[in-house]
């Protein structure tokens, strides 16, 4: 059997190898490394694929959500509300900007910013929600967007996880996720459902003089060269990148039908088992299973995460601290208790190997030893 790895890169590489290595060898024969014409296609192409009108690829996923907060010309003070169960990157940016991060808890079957918390939350300060559609679905979009509307807020959705899923409306609509805010953030590292092989991140808007606002920051404020109307910084997605990115978004549809495949493998394994919960689907979103987490139920999770990586099966927690928790976020307003169900799952999420290039005999494998583990212990 093939070793079992959180994300298998290199096997997804070799099935594309000669695509990939042509396009970066163009690249390098071009010497067109920055802004040249492959970020351009790909910048077309992703926005055929989502259906939005503006694509600003830029450095990382961190720097999306940094230059859209920019762009909307938020102030020092200003409140920006977002979810207590996300990697830090989303609350980094909004503390970096000398705003007020605001935090609200999750739906303890699917990891969603809780709506009820999130209009509780909201105050004469606030200003714009952060979403998160984690582990790779959506947040409910519909409900954040009547909230935005009701209380004039600027919505900015971070897909850094779900690029790729569709959120169904009530009306029988669908749309990408990342394209129903004002502007939506995802991150290319590699390890993503839309990976590159290094750095890399978009921004998408359908407005279009936030899209001026938006390519002017990530491009040191410039309106034409050496024009500079607007403090901004220099985040630019790198030709090699953007080459990468566009043979991989080919196969994007076929990655996440893979990823469902092994979700469905991991659901009939764990499916009423007593001591696990596995992920619950929403029905307004499809998945796309950037993770896929269980929840832990009266089982040493330390415990069960050694079992497993003795036997060759790694697995991974995300998060083991909520953000109010965490050092940097400390907060007077939010001790240990303020959000139970984020803590909660900081304690019993496992997230099992979940990419494109798992098999029959990987899943089965790795299903058997967590059951294994659970009949014993």
């Amino acid at each position: 059997m093939k070793k079992i790895q959180m994300v298998d890169l290199k096997s997804q590489y070799n099935k594309i190898q000669e695509e990939v290595d042509t396009a970066v060898l163009n690249v390098i024969k071009s010497t067109q490394y920055i802004n040249g014409p492959e970020v351009k296609d790909f910048q077309k192409e992703l926005e055929v694929y989502m259906g939005v009108k503006h694509v600003i690829p830029c450095a990382n996923g961190t720097d999306a959500l940094q230059i859209s907060m920019m762009a909307l010309d938020l102030k020092a003070g200003d409140e920006v509300i977002t979810s207590d169960f996300t990697y830090v990157a989303t609350a980094e940016t909004i503390a970096l900007l000398g705003l007020t991060p605001v935090l609200v808890d999750v739906y303890a079957d699917t990891y969603d910013i809780n709506i009820e918390d999130l209009e509780r939350a909201i105050t004469s300060k606030t200003k714009a929600i952060v979403p998160v559609h984690l582990f790779g679905q959506s947040a409910n979009m519909e409900a954040i967007m009547g909230l935005a509307k009701k209380y004039n807020l600027y919505v900015i959705e971070d897909t850094a996880q779900a690029i790729g899923c569709d959120y169904f409306f009530k009306d029988g609509s669908k749309q990408k996720v990342g394209t129903i805010g004002a502007i939506g953030c995802t991150s290319f590292f590699p390890s993503k459902n839309l990976g590159c092989y290094g750095d890399g991140g978009a921004i998408f808007t359908n407005n279009d003089d936030l899209a001026v606002k938006l390519r002017q920051i990530a491009n040191h404020g410039q309106s034409r060269q050496y024009i500079h109307d607007k403090i901004g910084v220099n985040s630019r997605l790198d030709s090699m990148q953007a080459a990468v990115l566009r043979i991989k978004l080919r196969h994007l549809d076929n990655y996440s039908a893979k990823r469902n495949n092994a979700a469905d493998y991991y659901d009939q394994a764990f499916e009423n088992h007593s001591k696990v919960k596995i992920p619950v689907r929403v029905s307004f979103s499809n998945h796309v299973f950037h993770q896929y987490t269980l929840q832990l139920i009266g089982v040493d999770r330390n415990k069960m995460r050694e079992f497993l990586s003795e036997r060759g099966v790694p697995a991974m927690i995300y998060y083991p601290i909520p953000l109010h928790l965490q050092e940097a976020y400390k907060d007077p307003r939010y001790l240990k208790g303020a959000f139970p169900v984020t803590e909660k799952l900081c304690d019993v999420v496992l997230s099992l190997p979940m990419q494109t290039e798992l098999d029959n005999e990987q899943l089965n494998f790795i299903t058997s030893t967590v059951i294994d583990f659970l009949k014993n212990n």
